[in-house]
């Protein structure tokens, strides 16, 4: 114990500091474990509001006439996982506001809530046939995307490479399974109605792209297992009928009318293709919450051995007689050069200290950089999203539009999406003033 001229003031030294690191470490993946069961519920309750939304396409689309029961039928389910939802986020309520270490976390927590409070309105007007399919469709989808934002700002927030593999893993698997949704409500809305307008033929397009840009992202951070499931559904025979209806729906004009009936195969197949994805995304999330459950464990032994092994230096230090270590460069022999005066800290303990010091900083170091290809991730998602915001505002075109004059201008200049998007906001400026 290191003390000044007052003997009853206490003074940290490098053996409190490298505990306090470790039970750092210990709790934020205690957070994380915690926090699983909260991201488990958001992954239940998108997926419950996409079948909802699935089933109110067809229910407008049809003016009525289909889909009446199975859409209450998923409104009463929807709304138990909301409660589950609701339940997860009170149970770590005071974790999450006691010690935050998001602001944008939160914030984005609040606005899934508050979306989540319109929710009543938007499922009134469905059930009066008083808005279009396509207003439904996007509210449905604006409310989605931001209960998987949350997971996304909770995977920004993670320090261990392997659980922030993971959930970058999640969050682009929920939202390419987010855009498979999208597809099955326009797709729903075109062949219920007997035909589709270019509009839709070419959401449908963009939708299609945007779920290939998400799973390559998934597949790079996945664990094997959900790859193994992943394959599965990319290969099954579903997959041949839903390109076939693809292909069709772009195809046909608004003046070539469809057979209504294939709506029923349109959202059959979809159905069957977003439960395989769900079930790949199940897979991530046990094995998230099994990760976090092996570091956790692995973290509090270590910190134990730790604290074992710096209080038997700290009993060895009190011995006297022992000599003092000096860790910095006095100018003198080699035998006291690289040391510094240490107050009283014993060689051995010194030493000892210091190799224990040396090993949190690699380890941490190593961390760090396995973590920087799942930041890079994260980082380029939100220049992407940042670049379409300028786009639609500046060009004022729609979501849709921003997503392809993005992708043209990376055509044509032969860059990567990430490299243009940068640009574009760089230029936020210029394009302001034009």
């Amino acid at each position: 114990m290191n003390t000044t001229s007052d003997s009853s003031h206490y003074v940290p030294n490098a053996g409190d500091y490298l505990i306090a690191s470790k039970s750092c470490e210990l709790m934020s993946l205690q957070y994380f474990l915690r926090m699983g069961k909260m991201i488990q519920c958001i992954s239940n309750l998108v997926h419950g509001l996409q079948r909802e939304r699935g089933a109110s396409n067809v229910f407008l689309g049809s003016a009525g006439t289909r889909f009446g029961v199975e859409r209450r039928e998923l409104l009463e389910e929807a709304d138990r996982l909301k409660q589950a939802f609701e339940q997860a986020l009170a149970e770590i309520h005071e974790e999450l506001t006691g010690d935050p270490v998001s602001s944008r976390l939160l914030n984005q927590i609040a606005i899934g809530l508050h979306d989540l409070e319109g929710l009543d309105e938007l499922r009134a007007g469905v059930a009066a046939l008083s808005i279009t399919a396509d207003c439904a469709t996007e509210s449905y989808s604006t409310l989605i995307k931001n209960l998987i934002a949350i997971v996304f700002e909770a995977a920004d927030t993670a320090v261990d490479p392997t659980i922030a593999g993971l959930l970058v893993a999640m969050v682009h698997l929920m939202n390419g399974k987010e855009f498979c949704g999208q597809e099955r409500a326009v797709g729903s809305t075109g062949f219920s109605s007997g035909s589709f307008n270019t509009a839709q033929s070419q959401r449908m397009m963009h939708l299609v792209e945007a779920q290939e840009r998400c799973f390559q992202v998934f597949t790079s951070f996945a664990d094997n297992d959900s790859l193994a499931l992943w394959r599965d559904v990319s290969e099954h025979d579903r997959e041949r009928s839903i390109k076939q209806l693809r292909e069709l729906a772009s195809s046909v004009g608004r003046y070539k009318s469809l057979d209504p009936e294939l709506a029923d195969q349109w959202f059959a197949l979809m159905t069957d293709r977003i439960d395989a994805l769900k079930a790949v995304e199940d897979s991530v999330e046990g094995c998230f919450h099994a990760r976090c459950a092996e570091r956790y464990a692995d973290a509090r032994e270590s910190l134990s051995h730790q604290e074992t092994l710096i209080s038997s230096l700290e009993e060895e230090d009190k011995s006297p007689g022992q000599p003092v270590l000096l860790l910095c460069d006095s100018g003198e022999d080699e035998e006291t050069a690289g040391s510094f005066a240490s107050g009283g800290v014993s060689q051995q303990f010194g030493r000892s200290i210091f190799e224990l010091v040396q090993q949190q900083s690699v380890r941490l170091q190593q961390m760090n950089d396995e973590l920087q290809s799942a930041r890079e991730a994260l980082a380029d998602r939100k220049l992407h999203e940042k670049a379409v915001l300028v786009l639609m505002n500046h060009r004022n075109i729609s979501n849709d539009e921003a997503h392809r004059v993005l992708r043209k201008l990376a055509m044509d200049q032969g860059k990567k999406l990430s490299e243009v998007a940068s640009s574009v906001i760089a230029m936020e400026e210029v394009l302001k003033r034009r």
